[in-house]
């Protein structure tokens, strides 16, 4: 792999913490958590790009900061919108499209060939996400709307990463005040459709550690996977994201292991095996 696809990897590593990190924030609403946690994350960014004295990158044209924002926060508003609208397990088995469609759009986007180990890679790797994530789903027809959302937001992050690729010219730093821009209409979100909590000790921790990590930091590492590694190896490994998820849960002491873990583990590490060793 190279150090592209590796920095992509380091962006699954800190998704893995985002669910344990929620544990943590739990009793803040969602948008006022993701305005707090992208605030946090854009001003650590900001404050490197500044010490390095390249505030200037953050000088983009509209098209980069549709593209940047539109990703940031179309996904997370649409992901938010499919968990208040529809059952969560089920959302968030739609919302586990978007490594599946991130492998698929490579070839009509991009131009990348896709090969029958890399099918077989992201294939293998669904399905251990469909038996950790969708075990026990159903689907009730009044759930539609939130059902749409999630396929929505799968889209918007999957079409977000892989044109990431033809925004090359768009410099990693930019993404400080992508961030930014992310804070601030997720806060606007927040003030119109939420009440407002004061955080205490523990979700501040849980806030300023999102900040830096998991909606900080990752964005910086998969905007450089998606511009210069692998989107095709980097999709498929994205299924390990659910798994590590579960298993840092248990870790913590906040969930038990079950076969389903167990095998879904297998199924995911099966398929990053097949798509790392295909060629070309």
């Amino acid at each position: 792999m190279s150090s592209a696809t590796i920095a992509g990897c380091g962006a699954l590593v800190l998704w893995a913490f985002l669910a344990l990190l929620a544990r943590m924030a739990g009793g803040l609403p969602p948008l006022q958590l993701t305005a707090m946690a992208f605030a946090a994350g854009g001003l650590i960014a900001l404050a490197v790009v500044a010490a390095r004295g390249q505030l200037a990158l953050l000088r983009q044209g509209p098209l980069a900061w549709a593209h940047g924002v539109g990703g940031l926060f179309g996904y997370h508003a649409l992901y938010f919108a499919a968990l208040a609208l529809a059952p969560a397990v089920e959302a968030n088995l739609l919302n586990y499209l978007w490594p599946l469609l991130i492998v698929l759009l490579s070839a009509p986007i991009l131009g990348l060939p896709l090969g029958g180990r890399r099918i077989a890679g992201v294939a293998l790797g669904f399905a251990g996400c469909a038996l950790l994530v969708g075990a026990g789903a159903s689907f009730p027809p009044g759930a539609a709307p939130g059902f749409a959302a999630a396929v929505g937001c799968a889209v918007v992050w999957s079409v977000y990463s892989v044109t990431s690729k033809r925004m090359a010219a768009v410099p990693t730093e930019a993404l400080a005040g992508f961030c930014l821009g992310t804070a601030l209409l997720s806060g606007v979100a927040h003030l119109v459709f939420e009440a407002t909590v004061t955080p205490d000790a523990r979700q501040w921790l849980a806030v300023l550690l999102m900040g830096a990590g998991p909606l900080g930091a990752a964005f910086f590492l998969w905007d450089a996977g998606m511009k210069r590694g692998d989107p095709r190896l980097l999709g498929t490994l994205a299924y390990a994201v659910p798994v590590a998820s579960t298993l840092l849960l248990v870790a913590a002491g906040e969930g038990v292991l079950t076969w389903r873990a167990a095998v879904a583990a297998v199924l995911v590490a099966g398929g990053g095996l097949l798509a790392a060793t295909a060629r070309g």
